[in-house]
């Protein structure tokens, strides 16, 4: 069922339908937008493989990933589904349940394989599809994928999961190895502002914003109504049910946050995982490359960067600057654009094969640099980028390193007699966190690479200058120079 609110020509060789609601199994509609090729401002009607985006963002606001080399802001939905469309394709994007135009309560990730099933199947029905459909989209897009392809829809052809789509959400993406990502916390204060401005909730929206996020920082863990998401209970909710959660049980077996449960019965379709070196989401990309793989069937292709989460095109991260052969876009492909678009020209249209299917490894090798200072200050690290035909590298070997007493990793074994390392921890006084594969946190923490001196731009830092491995509750280790 579909309820049409309103039709829209956006230019001769695309039409936009924007704000169909699409009913999903119990009723709830999810508002989606439906870009198709035209001609003279009329939509066609040959069927066409359609391509889909589900967002928790907002499906008519500008994605901060579509942003090109050389690009100040970001492209609006409208460019990017315009590229698509003028390729042959029918682009989709729709809000999340509880979010923006949908209707229905936002608990986050738990009805997107759902949500996300009912949504492909109400597309492979319409007559301008030809029943294949491809996946597409960043972060919490890349979610929405990896939960509705672990409930096998039958028209789902090809998916590309950039820097998302939890293989165990219990050891990365909710929990990094069992400890709360306190990035769940500030994604859910900034996430619940924003809905709350979407909805013209002025009282909830000044509620919110007149909190303090950093001196909430240093009064955790949080609880029901003692939290600074007490102005948007939906959200709280969720967030202590996820914090909570402290051992692994059935609820992080559900589908949504937990592939590695479900990799026998996601088709075996060509997948595309992308992540990079500064993302929370390496250890889910790796797990799922090694997941997915594990039949010898699906064509897989990876693409690894240096930068921090979805910033494909950037040449630093932190204080750390990698080259101009960093960005994707002139290096791996000539455009972030060009790269999707051959991807589903290959797998919806058996377009001609790419170098990808011989070399499907693509992997940013930092190193290589200066090592000094460059005109914007960071740190020239440099890197490279290679490719390779599986994963792991054929001739990389494995070297173990044993920790000594002195501070030095060292490939020797530590004496017998060796004195025992410990150190006292103090939950009150948290170590700060300076940089790292982190994202999401603004505004109390940020990934890159950062000189490990505590510096006032990061939340817990008051020995300013000295090095977080002068504090008694750090051990450190290092080897001689590589």
């Amino acid at each position: 069922m579909t309820d049409f609110q309103a039709f829209q020509s956006v230019t001769d060789d695309m039409v936009l339908c924007r704000d169909v609601m699409v009913t999903m199994r119990d009723g709830v509609r999810l508002a989606t937008d439906i870009y198709r090729p035209a001609r003279e401002g009329r939509a066609l009607d040959r069927p066409a493989p359609a391509i889909i985006e589900r967002t928790p963002y907002g499906k008519a606001m500008a994605s901060r990933a579509e942003l090109e080399i050389g690009m100040t802001e970001p492209m609006d939905r409208a460019t990017v589904a315009k590229h698509f469309v003028r390729h042959g394709y029918i682009v989709v994007y729709q809000d999340c349940r509880g979010r923006y135009g949908s209707e229905g309560e936002f608990v986050k990730y738990r009805s997107e394989g759902p949500d996300g099933y009912d949504t492909l199947a109400w597309i492979a029905a319409q007559p301008w599809c030809n029943g294949r459909i491809g996946t597409m989209g960043l972060s919490y897009a890349a979610h929405t994928q990896m939960a509705a392809a672990c409930l096998a829809p039958p028209a789902l052809a090809t998916m590309i999961l950039d820097s998302g789509g939890f293989s165990n959400a219990f050891t990365c993406g909710i929990r990094q190895g069992g400890a709360f990502e306190l990035k769940q916390a500030t994604w859910a204060y900034r996430e619940a502002r924003e809905s709350a401005v979407a909805a013209g909730d002025e009282l909830a929206r000044k509620a919110l914003e007149a909190e303090n996020l950093h001196r909430w920082f240093g009064k955790m863990p949080w609880s029901e109504g003692r939290s600074p998401l007490r102005w948007a209970p939906q959200y709280e909710a969720y967030l202590l049910e996820q914090w909570q959660h402290e051992t692994f049980d059935d609820f992080w077996k559900q589908v949504g946050i937990h592939a590695a449960g479900y990799y026998d019965a996601i088709p075996n379709i060509p997948i595309a995982l992308m992540s990079s070196w500064f993302d929370v989401y390496v250890p889910t990309t790796f797990e799922n490359l090694a997941g997915l793989a594990s039949n010898g069937k699906r064509p897989l292709a990876l693409i690894m960067g240096p930068g921090l989460h979805g910033d494909r095109n950037l040449t630093f991260a932190g204080d750390v600057d990698f080259g101009p052969n960093a960005p994707l876009s002139g290096n791996v492909a000539a455009s972030w654009l060009e790269f999707r678009r051959r991807w589903f020209d290959r797998w919806l249209k058996s377009g001609p094969e790419d170098d990808l299917d011989e070399e499907p490894i693509r992997l940013f090798v930092m190193g290589g640099g200066k090592g000094t200072k460059n005109e914007t200050g960071r740190l020239d690290h440099g890197g490279r980028w290679i490719k390779a035909k599986r994963w792991p590298l054929p001739e990389v070997t494995e070297q173990s390193y044993y920790l000594h007493p002195n501070g030095r990793l060292s490939e020797a074994f530590p004496a017998a007699d060796a004195v025992a390392l410990s150190y006292d921890f103090d939950p009150a006084d948290p170590v700060p966190t300076i940089g790292g594969a982190l994202t999401s946190g603004q505004p109390i923490f940020a990934g890159g690479g950062f000189d490990q001196r505590e510096d006032d731009r990061f939340f817990g830092c008051r020995n300013f200058g000295l090095p977080l491995s002068a504090r008694l509750d750090v051990l450190s280790f290092e080897t001689e120079p590589i």
